[in-house]
Order: structure tokens, then C-alpha cells, then sequence
């Protein structure tokens, strides 16, 4: 009896664990809509945009497809740590893939960047009022995230700040 009793106990542990591997390999999908009015303070314009990111398995890659349009002489779009009506430093950048900003002159519309995002993408920034705790790393990014606590932002040359905002969810 006490060794059927071992047998189930074994069992029944690994069941779980492959359940729980297998839930963890789930990749997941997060999205952000763009527009002016998510911008604090709201930004009055006619672009709009999309951001849609995937999870790898894995949970070490955050591949992207950044889209916009009616959109003029971008400058630049990153992820930012912030809530909702907050501004917040960026944490990785989306276009271009860094530092200095690059201007796309005149009119935009369509895929403005694709990429993949790891733990290299990650631009660390100190606990704050505007970045509660802080990011360190990929791990805490993807925490930003999941708590709604990050945003897409597209600056442009008239709108240096962002034209157009949108919280990932």
C-alpha cells in the first residue's frame, strides 16, 4: 500500500510539473493602441498606431511590429515605464534600435519598426516616482507590462515629447 501510495505521490508531482512547464511555455501576445490622447499632456493630431508584441516560449525574446499612419517627420518610438496619465523614462527602444534618434521625413504610414527585444534591449532605470521600483532588467520589463505599468510612445519633430501614446496591455 505504501509503495502504490509512492507510485501516485510521483505521478501525480510529475503530471504537475509537466502542466506546469507546458503553461509556462505558452508564448503570449500584448498590444497598444495609439493615439494622441493617451499623450500627457493630450496631443491634438490625426495619427494613430499600433503596437503588437509577442513572448517567445521561452519568455526571453519580445518580438514587435510597430505600425502607424497619418504620421509626419518621425524622430523616434520606445517603450516607456509609466501608468496610464504618467510620464516615465524609457526602458527600450523601438525605433530606431537606439540612440541618436533618426527622422523619417515628411508623411509615415505603415510598419515603421519590427524587431526582436531581449535582455540586451533593456535601457535600466532607477526606482522613481514615475518608475516605481525601477528596471533592471528583462525579467522586470516584462513585469512593467504585466502590470500595466509601460507604454509605446512616438515622438516626431513637432511633437518631441510624443505624438502618440498607448499603454501595452
Amino acid at each position: 500500500m505504501r509503495r502504490l501510495t509512492s507510485s501516485l505521490l510521483v505521478s501525480a508531482l510529475l503530471l504537475a510539473t509537466v502542466l506546469a512547464t507546458a503553461a509556462v511555455a505558452q508564448p503570449r501576445t500584448f498590444t497598444a493602441h495609439l493615439t494622441g490622447d493617451e499623450e500627457v499632456p493630450a496631443v491634438e493630431t490625426r495619427a494613430t498606431g499600433q503596437t503588437v508584441f509577442q513572448l517567445s516560449a521561452d519568455g526571453s525574446q519580445l518580438h514587435f511590429r510597430l505600425i502607424a499612419a497619418n504620421i509626419h517627420d518621425v524622430t523616434m518610438a520606445h517603450i516607456h515605464c509609466g501608468a496610464a496619465g504618467v510620464n516615465g523614462p524609457v526602458i527600450a527602444w523601438l525605433y530606431p534600435e537606439g540612440p541618436p534618434p533618426v527622422q523619417i521625413v515628411g508623411r509615415f504610414a505603415g510598419v515603421l519598426s519590427t524587431g526582436t527585444l531581449t535582455a540586451a534591449s533593456v535601457v535600466p532605470q532607477p526606482d522613481s516616482a514615475a518608475c516605481p521600483g525601477g528596471v533592471a532588467n528583462f525579467a522586470e520589463l516584462l513585469e512593467k507590462i504585466d502590470r500595466g505599468e509601460a507604454y509605446v510612445n512616438v515622438h516626431t519633430v513637432a511633437h518631441p515629447a510624443g505624438e502618440i501614446r498607448g499603454q501595452i496591455r
